[in-house]
């Protein structure tokens, strides 16, 4: 291969490489797991998995470094609303998690997790 080859080839490979970072597998290999974001200094991470009789387990979590603090939190497949509650950040972390098990409705699901309190808003989604 030419120089020029090469050098194109490398650059579409990091290309790739940046785009899939924030998705990683999940631990036990069959999932996903993505940051979020998060308008102020809060972080936030959602893991999906596939589950047994088609449904998908939904994790999402929001640490925002202070305990008691009351989120709304909602959760969609592929823009429907399947679940919707509050959560309250506890200790030691000052971190909240909602867990779902959800039907997975089509072969591809598209996850979106969105948690809002006074002044924040936090969202991620995912594919599985």
């Amino acid at each position: 291969m030419t120089t020029t080859r090469l050098t194109i080839l490398a650059a579409a490979l990091a290309a790739l490489a940046v785009a899939l970072a924030p998705v990683a597998a999940a631990k036990n290999g069959d999932g996903v797991r993505v940051r979020g974001d998060c308008t102020n200094a809060s972080t936030a991470k959602l893991k999906l998995s596939r589950e047994d009789g088609g449904r998908i387990e939904v994790e999402f979590e929001v640490d925002q470094n202070r305990n008691g603090v009351r989120w709304n939190v909602t959760l969609r497949r592929n823009d429907a609303r399947v679940a919707s509650t509050t959560a309250t950040t506890r200790g030691p972390s000052g971190s909240f998690e909602v867990r779902r098990l959800i039907a997975s409705g089509t072969a591809t699901a598209r996850i979106t997790a969105v948690a809002t309190r006074a002044g924040e808003r936090c969202s991620a989604r995912a594919a599985v």
